[in-house]
Formats: C-alpha cells, structure tokens, sequence
C-alpha cells in the first residue's frame, strides 16, 4: 500500500533559504515537529528530497538497498572538484576498488604501529599547553582540539615530513574551502554567481595550494629509501590484487588528502565537545581518571558523538525507482538519513538530550542505526578505528593532566557546516592536576 508523507511548500523553503545557511538544525526541528519523523522538502527551494530521522529508513538506504543509492553530486561534484576522487567523493567499481584496497590498512593491528606517534603528539601539545596556562588558564578549547588533531593527522600521515609553516597552510586552506563550500551547496541557485564572480577560481586555487605540498612529499617518499609506520607508507605499500601494482602520483594525492580532510575536523570538533560535555559533568571526569572501568573512555565518547556527531547529516540519491514503508521514491530523488536527529531521537533515546554514559554500556541494546557517528552499511568510515584510538588517547591525558570548567556567560551554539563545529568556540578554565 502507498503511503503519502507531507511535502513542505516550495515557497516556505525558499523562505528558509537564509536561516540554513545560518544554521538548519532548528529549521529542520521545526519541520520535523510540524511534518513528522519522513517528509518532502526541497533544497534552497529548487531540488526535491526526501529527509527521515526514521532508523529504518537510514539502514534502508545505507545498507539493505545500498546498490540503489549513490552518493549526491553535493559529495561527488561539489567536494569532490576541491579534495580530488577519494573515498569520501567516488562511487560504484572505482569506491569499491579503492576501498578493498585500502581497508587492510586500517585494521587495528597496522593502526597500532602508529600509535607512538600519537602518543608523542599529544604528549607534546599538552606539555605546551601547561606551559601556556601559567599565564592565562583560559583557553577555546576548539582551538586547542583543532590543533591537536591537525598535529595528529598530518604526523600520522607523513611522520615528520612536514614542517610547522605547511602544516598550518594546510589547516587553514581547508577550513577557507570548507567555508565556501557550505554557501555553493547551500545556495545552488548562486553557481551561476559563483563562477563569473571568480569565487570558484580563487577557492579552486587555494586547494590546489594543499596538492603541491602533497605532492612533493609523496614524490620524496617514493624517492627515499626510509620505511615509515605512517598511513602514507600503507598507502605506498597497497598493491591492487589484479595488477600488482600500487597507486599514481594522483591517486595517492587524492587518497592523502581525504585522509587529511576526514581525520582533522571531524576529530577536533568531536573532542571538543566532549570537553565541553565533561567540563559539565565532573563527576564523570572523574570516573574516566579512576581507570576502573576500562571501557568507559569508548563510552564517553560514544555519548558525546551522540549528542554531536561531526557527521552530522549525509545524503544518497536513488539510481532507480524504490519503495520504502509504502513511500515512493523516484528515480533521481535525494534520500537524506538525519543523523543529527536521529541521535536525538526521544523514541530512540530516553532522555535523549541527557549526556549519559552509561547508556552505551553493554548491558544497552538499539537499533542498529539508532547510533552512527561514522554512518553506516558499506560505506562506514573507513578511519573509524583511527578516530576511536585517537580521541581515547586525548580523552585519557587531558582528563588526567588537566581539571577544567565552562566558563559561564558564554552561548554555545552549534554550527554545522561540513561538520559540525561549536560557532563561537568553547572557553574552558584549565587548572594543572598535581600528580599523586
């Protein structure tokens, strides 16, 4: 039996235009609570969509019916010209080529041998930072996270290849792309603008700024004679099953800087917030400090992603006419799962605003994607066990070194652009722990 869900007006999501740009969660709320938990809308009022915050939907079209959905033009076309045809931008044999070829990489026993070089990163920040605290305890703490985890990724990826100058290039071209990027996929009806403007050409060049730096890092490991336990030499190592052979100059550019680009923000905003979390909470800070529960710090962490997942939403778009539940989906159509909402959900999560722990202990049981952080089905993040080491190794050291609290006054206020970050930062008071 067909089942019809609420369209929104095309006029009320013209008018809506400007407040996503500014931020779409509470639009979404808004359309949520008016149309229910699957509705209709239209993108920037031009492009038809399907968005749900129904975990059946998601696993619909994430898993059981996955071969059906491709990702959107947003990720393949939009990211995809600025970051190259990596993972994160490809679709159908090439993704999944690429992805066999990669995947082994990742497994927690290769990602061992980098945890030494994280453990010195982080050491080493928080070392600078108990320094700098002497003379003014407050600090954003986004800021410190975004600096951390770039430190992190980049040594991760290319040891101690590059120096302090390219690293912060890096960084800040990405987060000048990433901004531009929001406002093109945001406003579609602009590209028009965005090209004779020369906006595209200025935003194009600074990313080509980030792939001479890449490339002549991957063209001196290919020249040297050093192994290095780093993701790079993995991806120099991989060996396509059908060949033999490994991959170009391009493809390792590519590869390198979705690698960059996946495993800084995403990680930066998600410490961050759970800082900000436990800044709150004391009495879970100090639960993760007493080291009797060895799984609390994933628990931790799982409930931050929770309550702010950096990916935040993701579309697909259907190859072919489908069903889902009675509800028509057109060949062409946008199918968004609404990951934010979905962790949000009160008729998936009881008090689903509460930050608890406890709820992802073991004894807890859920939907299968009620909870993802990483998304889901095939195509779940391939750094997943890269970003979970990561921020329990941060999580552990910072909570051990450092008391902290929110200083009071500020707003916080998410900003979801690519991912989702705190809008105005997170001022945190950071005391020195004396050592028992």
């Amino acid at each position: 039996m067909t089942r019809q869900i609420q369209t929104i007006p095309r006029w009320r999501s013209l008018r809506n235009v400007i407040r996503i740009l500014q931020n779409p969660i509470p639009v979404f709320k808004g359309y949520l609570e008016k149309y229910g938990e699957t509705f209709q809308v239209f993108i920037a009022g031009v492009t038809p969509a399907v968005f749900s915050i129904d975990p059946d939907f998601a696993q619909h079209v994430l898993q059981k019916n996955h071969r059906n959905y491709q990702k959107s033009s947003i990720q393949k076309d939009a990211i995809g010209t600025y970051v190259g045809k990596g993972l994160l931008t490809t679709d159908g044999p090439y993704w999944l080529k690429q992805r066999r070829l990669i995947q082994p990489g990742f497994h927690r026993e290769r990602l061992n041998k980098i945890t030494s070089i994280i453990t010195v990163v982080i050491d080493n920040y928080l070392d600078l930072l108990e320094f700098r605290i002497k003379t003014n305890p407050v600090v954003n703490i986004y800021q410190e996270t975004l600096e951390v985890a770039h430190r992190i990724i980049v040594r991760s990826i290319f040891s101690d290849n590059l120096n302090d100058q390219e690293m912060t290039q890096l960084g800040n071209n990405i987060t000048e792309v990433q901004k531009f990027l929001v406002r093109q996929i945001r406003l579609p009806f602009l590209d028009f603008w965005f090209s004779i403007s020369g906006q595209k050409t200025k935003y194009l060049s600074i990313a080509r700024e980030s792939d001479v730096i890449i490339r002549r890092y991957i063209k001196e490991r290919r020249s040297g004679n050093k192994v290095h336990d780093d993701l790079l030499q993995m991806l120099l190592e991989s060996k396509y099953e059908d060949t033999g052979r490994g991959m170009t100059d391009q493809q390792l550019l590519d590869e390198s800087l979705i690698l960059f680009i996946a495993g800084h923000e995403t990680s930066a905003n998600a410490m961050a917030w759970m800082t900000y979390l436990l800044s709150q909470h004391t009495e879970i800070a100090e639960n993760l400090r007493s080291d009797q529960q060895t799984n609390y710090p994933k628990q931790v962490i799982n409930e931050a992603l929770r309550l702010y997942p950096p990916a935040w939403i993701t579309d697909r778009v259907a190859i072919e006419e489908d069903v889902f539940n009675g509800i028509n989906i057109s060949k062409g159509m946008i199918t968004v799962p609404y990951i934010y909402e979905i962790h949000h959900s009160e008729r998936l999560w009881r008090n689903a605003d509460e930050f608890d722990p406890e709820r992802f202990s073991e004894s807890e049981s859920r939907h299968p994607f009620a909870f993802m952080p990483f998304g889901g089905g095939p195509r779940l993040c391939i750094g997943n066990n890269f970003a979970m080491m990561e921020m329990e190794m941060f999580l552990t050291k910072f909570t051990k070194r450092f008391d902290f609290r929110l200083i009071e006054g500020q707003e916080i206020e998410v900003q979801p652009m690519v991912t989702l970050r705190p809008k105005n930062g997170i001022m945190i008071k950071l005391i020195k722990r004396i050592s028992t």
